[in-house]
């Protein structure tokens, strides 16, 4: 997780502007009662006033607001902990945070690792599913989650496009699920590889991930 480069609001106007037009939508039909809202990692962390800040969070808030209105029982929120001091961690996740001492807990405390208030009021009835790597897959608790519910498609939010969102897609596709990216309603402190990631999902995985607009998953989640 890269520290934040100032955003513009032009350029930001731009991106999103030609990322939504690129956006196939729902090719592969509507949706129904065995989708899932996944979030991801929405939260004080990446916010104003953290080493971590994503310049598009907040810009991002009002659509994945809205899919959690629309269904927040079928909401599952990601929250990333990171390591309680510098130098915690297995292997080279040592020496991550040496390098990010600054957001360890000890440096940055708990109330960094909280869901951002915008998006917290839903829980419950949305579920937490915390992690410490950027797969929400790897230690086992959204599989553990997800098993008796019989979901099979998964639309994703939050950030980062190029990380966090990236390892979440990817464990996703693993397991066999549809995967409906939201273009509007994901964001990144990096412009140029939020683009780039966004160009491979459209391109490379076309016949595992759909990239929609907000509206359109709205319209098509009955």
């Amino acid at each position: 997780m890269p520290q934040a480069a100032p955003v513009g609001t032009r350029r930001e106007r731009q991106t999103l502007r030609r990322l939504v037009m690129a956006a196939r939508g729902l090719v592969h039909g509507p949706l129904g009662d065995s989708c899932l809202h996944l979030c991801v990692d929405m939260q004080r962390l990446f916010g104003p006033g953290y080493p971590w800040a994503v310049p598009w969070l907040e810009r991002v808030v009002p659509a994945i607001d809205a899919l959690c209105l629309h269904r927040p029982a079928r909401t599952v929120f990601t929250r990333f902990i990171p390591a309680a001091r510098a130098g915690e961690g297995h292997g080279a996740w040592a020496r991550y945070y040496r390098r990010w001492a600054s957001t360890t807990l000890e440096e940055v405390g708990m109330d960094a690792i909280r869901l951002i208030p915008a998006l917290e009021r839903f829980v419950p009835p949305a579920a937490v599913v915390d992690k410490r790597v950027y797969s929400p897959w790897m230690e086992g608790r959204l599989d553990e989650l997800l098993a008796p519910t019989g979901v099979d498609t998964i639309v994703i939010t939050g950030g980062e496009t190029d990380v966090c969102v990236l390892a979440t897609a990817l464990g996703a596709i693993d397991r066999g699920f549809r995967v409906i990216l939201v273009a509007d309603a994901l964001c990144s402190s990096s412009d140029e590889t939020h683009d780039a990631l966004m160009e491979l999902y459209l391109s490379r995985f076309s016949e595992q991930i759909e990239v929609a607009r907000t509206e359109h998953v709205l319209e098509c989640w009955r």
